[in-house]
C-alpha cells in the first residue's frame, strides 16, 4: 500500500482529549495526522503530524476538515454536524470516547442536538456530556484501531 493510499486522520482539536492516543495509533500504522484548530495548540513535532490553524469563526475548522476528509479517512470529533458531513463524504467519524458515528445513528444524533438547542433557547438547562474518564480513553483506542483497519481495507 503506497503512502497516498493510506488512511489519514483528522482531529477536530480545539477540545479533543485524545490527541496523544491518536498520535500513538497513527505512528504505529504510519499515518498522516491533521490537527485542526482555531488557534495555536501545543502539538508534537513529527513529520507525519501537520498542525492546521484556521481563522477564528464558527465552523471554519469544521469546514476545513469536511472539505478534505474522504473515503478511507478517520475524523475525530464530537461535533455532530461535522461527523454527518464526513460520513457523507465516505470517511469514518469517532467521538473521543470511542463511540463511532454511523450512517444509522447520525440522524438521531442530529435530532437530539436540535432538541437540546431548542430547549436551551427556551432557557432550560440541559446536561452536557458525562465526565471523560480512563474507560473512555481505552474505548477510544480500541475504536480508533478498529477504524484504521476498516479504512485500510476500504483503500486496498
Amino acid at each position: 500500500m503506497t503512502a497516498s493510499a493510506l488512511p489519514r486522520i483528522f482531529i477536530d482539536a480545539d477540545a479533543c482529549p485524545v490527541k496523544d492516543e491518536v498520535y500513538r495509533v497513527a505512528e504505529r500504522y504510519g499515518l498522516k495526522v491533521f490537527v485542526v484548530s482555531n488557534g495555536w495548540i501545543n502539538t508534537r513535532r513529527d513529520p507525519w503530524i501537520e498542525q492546521v490553524v484556521v481563522e477564528a469563526g464558527p465552523d471554519i475548522a469544521d469546514d476545513w476538515i469536511a472539505e478534505r476528509a474522504t473515503k478511507g479517512d478517520v475524523v475525530i470529533t464530537s461535533d455532530i454536524p461535522l461527523a454527518d458531513r464526513c460520513l457523507q463524504a465516505g470517511a469514518q467519524a469517532l467521538k473521543s470516547n470511542g463511540q463511532p458515528f454511523t450512517p444509522d445513528s447520525i440522524g438521531s444524533a442530529l435530532a437530539g442536538r436540535m432538541v437540546g438547542e431548542h430547549l436551551r433557547s427556551m432557557g432550560l438547562q440541559t446536561s452536557g456530556p458525562p465526565p471523560f474518564g480512563p474507560k473512555d480513553r481505552s474505548n477510544f483506542l480500541q475504536s480508533l484501531d478498529r477504524a484504521v483497519v476498516i479504512a485500510k481495507r476500504a483503500l486496498a
